[in-house]
């Protein structure tokens, strides 16, 4: 893909994201949230899958219950990552594509005061809106920062793992992204994501669809090459298990891996 070709496509993100926060923050839901929305399934796909495909649905009442609403109502993602991380006591943890702040919220409670949640978005929107469901939460050890998952402005190796939501499907560089991440993180950290994998017979019109590029869809890795990616910026055992269906040609998969450690 052509550096234009992916600035096109993060100004559409970056566009369709600012309004879900703003939808968010005025009491609606927007964007995958909906079915009836332009982006991820239509009303009728969406009418075909088992359960719900995107958003808060998708994390536990107990987790929904303790964070405000305007942080449930810009969750957007395909999964829940803080259920797959693994996370520990003191932890440095770093969600890619934070958005309304609910991964890093959660995340920072499973840490505790002696660990650290960061949030990474490039959506000015987004970024106000994560501050303010902090504040009313109560969270203190999170950090919201704007910047873009191809350049992470964090330190080579300070953190123990990444979690993103239904996001790296929508750069237009992943290799990039999955570099950065494994900069960043520690020896021996975790890469522990929810994403949409595309099936491989995805047809080109659905690929070539921008509203389904932003609807996390489009621009979705098949499994193999999700795989191949992630080996090729130095990560080792890696797994990726599909969990539900978002679309008549993607699921929603769990997809885990780690950075080796010295000498492995």
């Amino acid at each position: 893909m052509s550096p234009t070709e992916s600035e096109s496509i993060r100004e559409a993100v970056r566009e369709r994201y600012a309004e879900a926060a703003r939808d968010a923050g005025a009491g609606s839901a927007g964007c995958c949230g909906s079915a009836e929305s332009s982006c991820g399934c239509g009303a009728s796909e969406a009418a075909e899958l088992d359960g719900e495909a995107f958003g808060a649905e998708l994390y536990s009442r107990t987790e929904r219950d303790s964070l405000p609403d305007a942080a449930k109502l810009a969750s957007l993602g395909c999964g829940n990552p803080t259920a797959v991380a693994d996370l520990h006591e003191g932890e440095v943890v770093l969600d890619l594509g934070s958005g309304g702040g609910i991964d890093v919220l959660l995340s920072a409670r499973r840490v505790g005061p002696g660990g650290r949640a960061y949030g990474l978005d490039m959506t000015d929107e987004m970024l106000e809106l994560a501050r303010h469901n902090q504040r009313q939460a109560g969270i203190e050890n999170a950090e919201f920062l704007k910047g873009e998952i191809e350049a992470v402005p964090l330190a080579d190796e300070s953190v123990d793992a990444i979690i993103s939501n239904c996001v790296i499907n929508l750069s237009g560089d992943k290799a990039r992204v999955l570099r950065e991440a494994a900069r960043v993180l520690k020896p021996g950290g975790r890469f522990a994501v929810t994403d949409v994998v595309a099936d491989p017979d995805m047809d080109d019109a659905t690929r070539r669809d921008m509203r389904q590029w932003t609807g996390c869809v489009a621009g979705a890795l098949t499994a193999d090459e999700f795989r191949r990616q992630l080996a090729a910026a130095g990560f080792e055992g890696i797994e990726i298990r599909e969990t539900h269906r978002v679309h008549k040609q993607a699921g929603s998969a769990i997809v885990r891996a780690r950075k080796p450690e010295p000498g492995a």
